[in-house]
């Protein structure tokens, strides 16, 4: 049974940052592509970075050029480094573990980001 845990979620100020990590337990993590998501109160969700199997990158408008996504197939493992946050990226944040191309996969149970002062 596939595991995705995410983690490093917490409250901070605007303009402060954050890193997030997602741990998964599938065999052959390189071959997945990760994608980040995060959905707000009453919103749906909606994905935030995604990297691919050969590690390129892509992001929502919003978070250009303040969020970094990563990944280190050694360790199963992708991170989203947060900085200059803002409060409209409050949200609870899910890592995805799916297959190239594909829709569905695994997903984690999320990692709530509170962002005020």
């Amino acid at each position: 049974q596939v595991q995705v845990v995410e983690s490093g979620g917490g409250l901070v100020q605007p303009g402060g940052s954050l890193r997030l990590s997602c741990a998964a337990s599938v065999r052959s993590f390189s071959s997945y592509w990760i994608a980040w998501y995060r959905q707000a109160p009453g919103q749906q969700r909606e994905r935030v970075a995604r990297i691919s199997t050969s590690g390129t990158t892509n992001y929502t408008a919003s978070v250009k050029g303040r969020f970094t996504i990563s990944r280190d197939n050694a360790k199963n493992s992708v991170y989203l480094q947060m900085t200059s946050l803002k409060v409209e990226d409050t949200a609870v944040y899910y890592c995805n573990v799916v297959a190239p191309n594909a829709t569905g996969g695994y997903w984690g149970k999320g990692t709530q980001v509170n962002v005020n002062s």
